[in-house]
């Protein structure tokens, strides 16, 4: 595994190293908190970042965010800020792991690991609901076609359908795209 590592701490960046070196894991950058980890992780691809810090900050949790956003991957936190209000900014920015206090190198890994698990389960969660978005914003296009057609045939809401699919199915097309098209003519002649 190719981890990015975030700490201001030497004594504990060495301590976290050796735990990374012990369970067979690569480190393949070490950054200072107060770098672009935007950019950082962009440049570096990691499968995981380590965030090591007494108290993650607005600007930390600001790169957090746009890498949540637009590069999605775990992100561990071990830091020693136990207030409620930072652990919600925290995981509302993409911290799959807040671990407060108590870095030992034993827990390192079910950490990550955990943290890994959790990512995966929510990247899943994440797209279900972007195909759910999609599938119902479809379905209100179709019903707005429906209607244009139930309008201009004097059909029922059935019969129209049955026109949109059959439409679709001559020419080669999803039966969404048709339903845009016949939406499309209906907004220039209205």
């Amino acid at each position: 595994m190719r981890i990015m590592l975030v700490d201001e701490d030497p004594q504990r960046n060495a301590l976290l190293l050796q735990a990374f070196k012990e369970a067979g894991h690569s480190v393949v950058a070490q950054v200072d908190p107060g770098d672009n980890l935007y950019v950082r992780v962009r440049e570096l691809q990691p499968d995981v970042v380590i965030i090591d810090t007494e108290s993650p900050d607005r600007d930390t949790l600001e790169h957090i965010c746009v890498i949540s956003r637009d590069q999605p991957r775990p992100i561990v936190m071990f830091t020693h800020d136990g207030d409620s209000e930072k652990i919600r900014a925290a995981v509302k920015a993409g911290v799959s792991a807040y671990v407060v206090g108590g870095l030992s190198i034993e827990r390192i890994k079910p950490i990550i690991d955990v943290a890994m698990a959790r990512f995966d389960e929510h990247q899943a969660l994440k797209r279900d609901l972007e195909r759910t978005t999609e599938t119902l914003a479809e379905r209100k296009h179709i019903e707005r076609a429906k209607g244009v057609v139930m309008k201009q045939r004097k059909c029922t809401e059935d019969e129209a359908f049955r026109l949109l699919r059959k439409m679709a199915m001559d020419r080669n097309m999803r039966l969404i795209d048709v339903a845009n098209s016949i939406n499309t003519v209906s907004d220039i002649l209205a």
